[in-house]
Formats: C-alpha cells, sequence, structure tokens
C-alpha cells in the first residue's frame, strides 16, 4: 500500500488532471456527454499504457544512449521546477499548451490520446518521474504494485475528467487558481527532491 501511495502521490501532481479540465472542456464543448465520456476513459486508458512502458523500458532506453538514471533526474527535475513555476504564475489555472494544438484538437473528432493523454496528461514531466521510479533493487511485487499506483492514477484522473463540467461550476476560475498553485508548489517540490536525491547518488555514494 506504502509503494502505491508513494506512486500516486509522485505522479499526480506533475499529472495533474485538473489542470487538463479548461482544454478537456475547450475540445469537447459540441460533444455529447457520451462521446466526452468515452474521450476521458481512452485517455487515461493511453496515459496508462505510456507511464507504465516508460517505468518498463525506460532504463533500457537510457541505457542505450548511454545516459545515467542520475542523469535523467537532474534533467527531469528541471523540467518539473520549470512546470511547477508556470502553475505558481498568475492565470496558470490550466496546462500550458500550444494554441496550434489546441486548433488540431478541435478539428479531430478522437483526442484521447493527442494532445488529451499525450502531452497534457503524460507529458515529459511525468515521463521522467515514471523513468525515474524504477531501480534495479525493485522486486516484481513492487514493480507491480508501482503499476497499479498508476492505474489508480488513471481511475481518479477519470473521475476528475469526467465530472469536469461540474468541477468547473462549483470551483469556478478562483477555485482552479487556488488549487494550481498548490499542485506548483507540489510538483516545484518534486523537482528539487529529484535533483537533491541525484546530486546526493552522484557526489556521495559513486565515490
Amino acid at each position: 500500500m506504502e509503494i502505491i501511495l508513494a506512486t500516486f502521490t509522485a505522479l499526480f501532481s506533475v499529472v495533474n488532471p485538473f489542470g487538463a479540465m479548461p482544454v478537456f472542456l475547450t475540445l469537447t464543448q459540441d460533444d455529447t456527454r457520451e462521446h466526452r465520456n468515452q474521450q476521458a476513459l481512452k485517455a487515461c486508458l493511453y496515459m496508462v499504457g505510456i507511464l507504465a512502458v516508460f517505468f518498463l523500458a525506460g532504463q533500457y532506453v537510457l541505457n542505450f544512449f548511454g545516459i545515467r538514471i542520475h542523469d535523467l533526474r537532474i534533467a527531469g527535475g528541471l523540467m518539473i521546477m520549470r512546470a511547477g513555476f508556470d502553475l505558481l504564475a498568475p492565470g496558470a489555472n490550466k496546462k500550458k499548451i500550444s494554441p496550434d494544438v489546441v486548433e488540431e484538437g478541435q478539428l479531430k473528432e478522437d483526442i484521447s490520446f493527442t494532445p488529451l493523454a499525450m502531452p497534457m496528461l503524460s507529458g515529459p514531466g511525468a515521463i521522467a518521474v515514471s523513468i525515474g521510479l524504477f531501480t534495479t533493487s525493485l522486486s516484481y511485487f513492487d514493480m507491480v504494485m508501482i503499476l497499479v499506483g498508476i492505474v489508480l492514477l488513471a481511475i481518479v484522473s477519470f473521475v476528475i475528467l469526467r465530472f469536469s463540467y461540474q468541477l468547473m461550476r462549483y470551483m469556478g476560475k478562483g477555485g482552479l487558481a487556488a488549487l494550481s498553485r498548490i499542485m506548483g508548489f507540489i510538483v516545484l517540490s518534486i523537482g528539487v527532491n529529484f535533483i537533491v536525491s541525484a546530486l546526493t547518488a552522484l557526489f556521495f555514494t559513486e565515490r
């Protein structure tokens, strides 16, 4: 249970389904409720697949390119910190996404994979965290528990997207802005933790 909760908390703030709500509502404003729910479900299933693949195979990709896990954690930490600063900035109540991507999404009937699953839900920060969760000391049971944590994250994300219209009416722009700042602080802390843990391992463990 501790591994599941640790995985969920490490990824939830970076995935930030609340931040994806405004774009999701914009792209599905003319859709029926059934189609909107179907898009949310497919996007969350895609997210599970993307994060699971990078968790299981990310270390092999790094080895192929000669990149150490510490290098990834430092680079990922910097990227996550930038995302945290963006969320702390005024008016950052939705995820940063290119207007061209939004316009392209409005012309597509199926937005579940792009731009909803990638890059909004499983973007570079979430992928970096997923790869960083893998260590050689993990048992098969631990790996299964981490995958369960990813599935739990997808379920919660689906519920949030499923009820996004109701949440938007209940929370309002002010509530989303406050939630964005809370998420930004947590994301920023995760980025700092990534960098500090990587530097500690580089300068102390590998001596």
